[in-house]
C-alpha cells in the first residue's frame, strides 16, 4: 500500500506526479479550462476565465507554514500576500478575496487576532475587498495549530500565458531564497542566528502589486511570469523548460544574499530551491528585456536583473543548465524530496 509523504506537498516532482496520476489524468480535456481560458491544462495556482471585456483571473492556495510566526511576517500576511501575488504575475489587478481558516482547539486567541489582523491589513492596503470566507475549529491534535486558505479574484485585459519562448531573456525581480532560508533556519533550531536577531535576514514576503504598471507598460513583451514560491527558482525554471520544451540557461552567480548562501551551504541545501514570497521571474522578449529591467528598478525593484535566456536544443530540451565558474554547464535538476517542510 502506498501512502502520502511530506514530499508530495513540496511543489516539486513528487507533487506533479501525484496530481497527474490522481487528478489531472481523470479530468476530461474539455473540463480542464473554461473555453477561451486557461486552467489545469497548464497547471498552476491560478486560472483564466474569459469575460465580456477581458478576463477574470482567480487563484486559490492553502498556507500551513511552520512556525506560523517568523521574522518578517506571519501566516496571515503570507496567505493574503501569496494569493494576491499569484494573480498579479498572471497580469491581473486583484479586486476581491475570500479566506478559509481552520484552527486547532486551544490556539491562543491573541495569536489568532494578530494573524487575522495581518491578513486584513494586507487586503486593506492593496485595495482588495474581503468578500467571504469560512472558519472552523478542529479538536486538539486534529490539526497542527492553524491552516489558512485564500482565494483572490483579479481582472486582466491581457493575461500572461506563462509559456517562455525561444530567444526570451529571464528576468528576476529581487534576491531569491530569503523566505525559505528563514523558515529553514527556524526549523533547524537556528532561530537565534545573528542575522535573524538583527533583522539582517527576514522573510521577503510582500505583495507584488507594484509590478502591475510595469506589466501593463510591457504588455505583449512578457511571455511568462511566476512568483518564486515552493520549489524556489529551480522549480519554476524546470516547470518552464518542461512545458515549453526548450532549454533554459542561467548564470552561475544568481542573486542570493550572502547569509542565505552561507546557511544553505552549511545545511547542505542548494539555495536555488528555497522559496521566495516577494520575488518573481519573468520571461521577456530579448529586445525588450533591458528596458523591462530598468522599468522594474524605477518601480522599486532595484535588484532586478537578467539571469539567463531561453534556447532551443533537441539534445537538452526540457532541461535547465547553469553556467559554471570554469565555463561549462551543470544540470539544475527539478526539486525532489522535502527540503524544508511546511514552508508556506
Amino acid at each position: 500500500m502506498r501512502f502520502v509523504r511530506l514530499s508530495h506537498g513540496s511543489g516539486g516532482e513528487e507533487t506533479n506526479e501525484l496530481l497527474s496520476e490522481l487528478l489531472f489524468s481523470r479530468v476530461p480535456e474539455a473540463m480542464k479550462r473554461v473555453p477561451g481560458g486557461l486552467g489545469i491544462d497548464l497547471p498552476d495556482d491560478g486560472a483564466v476565465i474569459p469575460a465580456k471585456d477581458g478576463f477574470f483571473v482567480v487563484s486559490t492556495d492553502s498556507y500551513t507554514v511552520n512556525p506560523p510566526f517568523f521574522p518578517g511576517g506571519n501566516i496571515g500576511m503570507l496567505a493574503a500576500t501569496g494569493s494576491i501575488n499569484d494573480v498579479v504575475v498572471m497580469g491581473a489587478k486583484p479586486i476581491a478575496g475570500l479566506d478559509s481558516v481552520i484552527v486547532e482547539e486551544g490556539f491562543p486567541i491573541e495569536d489568532l487576532e494578530t494573524i487575522l489582523g495581518s491578513l486584513v491589513d494586507v487586503f486593506k492596503k492593496e485595495g482588495v475587498a474581503l468578500v467571504g470566507g469560512d472558519f472552523k475549529v478542529m479538536p486538539k491534535g486534529g490539526i497542527d495549530r492553524i491552516v489558512i486558505t485564500t482565494t483572490v479574484l483579479g481582472i486582466a485585459e491581457r493575461p500572461i500565458v506563462d509559456l517562455p519562448k525561444e530567444g526570451d531573456r529571464l528576468v528576476v525581480t529581487d534576491f531569491v531564497g530569503d523566505h525559505g532560508a528563514v523558515i529553514m533556519m527556524l526549523q533547524m533550531g537556528l532561530g537565534n542566528a545573528e542575522e535573524l536577531k538583527c533583522g539582517m535576514l527576514k522573510s521577503d514576503a510582500k505583495p507584488l502589486t507594484p509590478l502591475l504598471p510595469v506589466i501593463e507598460a510591457h504588455s505583449g513583451q512578457i511571455n511568462a511570469a511566476r512568483d518564486i514560491t515552493r520549489g524556489g527558482l529551480g522549480g519554476v525554471l524546470n516547470d518552464w523548460a518542461r512545458n515549453s520544451e526548450t532549454v533554459l540557461v542561467v548564470e552561475g552567480n544568481l542573486p542570493i544574499r550572502e547569509p542565505v548562501r552561507r546557511y544553505s551551504e552549511m545545511l547542505g541545501i542548494d539555495p536555488i530551491y528555497l522559496a521566495s514570497e516577494g520575488a518573481a521571474l519573468f520571461s521577456v522578449k530579448a529586445e525588450a528585456a533591458q528596458d523591462f529591467v530598468e522599468d522594474l528598478r524605477k518601480h522599486g525593484f532595484e535588484n532586478a536583473r537578467i539571469i539567463g535566456e531561453v534556447r532551443k536544443s533537441e539534445k537538452y530540451r526540457g532541461y535547465v543548465l547553469m553556467k559554471t565558474v570554469v565555463g561549462g554547464f551543470r544540470v539544475v535538476e527539478p526539486p525532489r524530496g522535502e527540503l524544508v517542510p511546511r514552508i508556506c
